[in-house]
């Protein structure tokens, strides 16, 4: 495990902090022996009990690249789960890791690579994902983020779908906190932002689909602009250019769409600030093209935000009836919904309403309970 600012490495942490919690107010894991195989430190405020021990390694090759990653999935992690005897091994994420030696359980988030084929621009990408694809198939039990992945993984890797269970993840507990007055202050003055901002982001790679929101800007400012109404738009997410073609020049498109003056990019906004922007937005706009999951919806819907995002993927699975939808190949729809949006206080308090009341259905102890049960269940 590492790069815990990632989707997959803030299901990871909680999973473990879940995990420990489950173990100090029950004893369920009293006598389990668990191993946890990382490649860097755990954070300070993760104290796991006696029984938990850890294990960091990498490989002595330096680059961080997909050579060190398919050597320490494939090569050293197999290794040492052999050397400790381990009966059952959970991957927290789809990696490259087959196991002979013990019984494979495999989270899996997406396999957006297969669905996307402009990912694999290289042969080393490609036959990292020839590799995941082969260790999926050879897992003993799937676990699935939702139900979209999981028929993505019947219909494109031709899983068996008896192999296959579904358990909802969560968000981080910094989403479902009150956003306190003082810190609504601070965040909003360090983003040079005033309440109610239309907000979007939770990345820049072309599959978020931000150059669908910043057209949708422009044909709201072109036909309200003068009125006075329309707010500014805040974008958050880094851009990436050694990720290119595959992420948005959010700065240059609107440039070229003359919003720029409207627009704050915000760049990579750490996660503690998030909850503040979420909470002080009048809409978060997400218009995904697809989703294994969709973290940033449930995260601005625990916030109270009311939220536009695509009737694509698994998006729906998470909003149901608590968000509009939008196509997110039409541009104008994508205005039109957040005009509903911003012109009526019924909607926007109704869909706060319905979000916080849909947040409270997703839970890291049902995710983790789930996930003990299968392990139980092949041990």
């Amino acid at each position: 495990m590492r790069k815990q600012n990632t989707g997959i490495g803030q299901v990871t942490l909680n999973f473990l902090r879940k995990l420990s919690e489950l173990k100090v107010q029950s004893g369920k894991l009293k006598d389990v022996e668990l191993f946890l195989y990382l490649e860097e430190k755990l954070p300070k405020d993760i104290k796991l009990p006696k029984n938990f021990k850890t294990r960091v390694f990498l490989p002595k090759y330096k680059r961080d690249d997909l050579i060190r990653k398919i050597w320490w999935e494939n090569y050293l992690l197999p290794k040492k789960i052999k050397e400790d005897k381990c009966d059952v091994f959970l991957s927290l994420y789809q990696s490259a890791t087959i196991i002979k030696d013990a019984k494979h359980i495999m989270l899996v988030h997406d396999i957006i690579p297969k669905l996307f084929p402009k990912y694999l621009n290289n042969l080393r990408k490609k036959i990292y994902q020839m590799l995941v694809h082969s260790a999926i198939k050879k897992a003993d039990k799937i676990i699935s983020i939702s139900h979209r992945t999981e028929k993505d993984l019947i219909q494109h890797l031709s899983i068996d779908a008896a192999k296959i269970s579904v358990a909802y993840i969560d968000v981080d507990e910094i989403y479902k906190k009150e956003v306190l007055e003082k810190e609504s202050q601070r965040v909003l003055r360090k983003y040079k932002l005033k309440p109610g901002y239309i907000l979007a982001g939770g990345g820049l790679e072309v599959r978020k689909n931000i150059k669908g929101v910043l057209e949708a800007y422009k044909i709201l400012q072109e036909k309200y602009g003068q009125a006075g109404w329309v707010p500014k738009l805040a974008v958050y997410g880094k851009l990436m250019p050694e990720l290119a073609p595959l992420v948005t020049d959010a700065e240059k498109i609107a440039n070229e769409l003359g919003i720029k003056k409207n627009v704050k990019l915000l760049d990579c906004v750490p996660q503690n600030d998030l909850p503040v922007l979420y909470k002080n937005a009048s809409v978060f706009v997400y218009p995904s093209f697809y989703e294994g999951f969709g973290m940033p919806v449930l995260e601005a819907m625990n916030q109270g935000t009311p939220v536009l995002t695509s009737k694509t993927s698994s998006l729906p699975e998470v909003g149901s009836d608590a968000v509009l939808y939008c196509d997110p190949e039409k541009s104008d729809d994508i205005a039109a919904v957040i005009r509903n949006i911003l012109n009526n206080n019924h909607i926007k308090a109704a869909l706060s309403l319905k979000g916080k009341e849909r947040a409270t259905h997703f839970s890291w102890n049902k995710f983790v309970g789930k996930v003990m049960n299968i392990i139980k269940g092949l041990s």
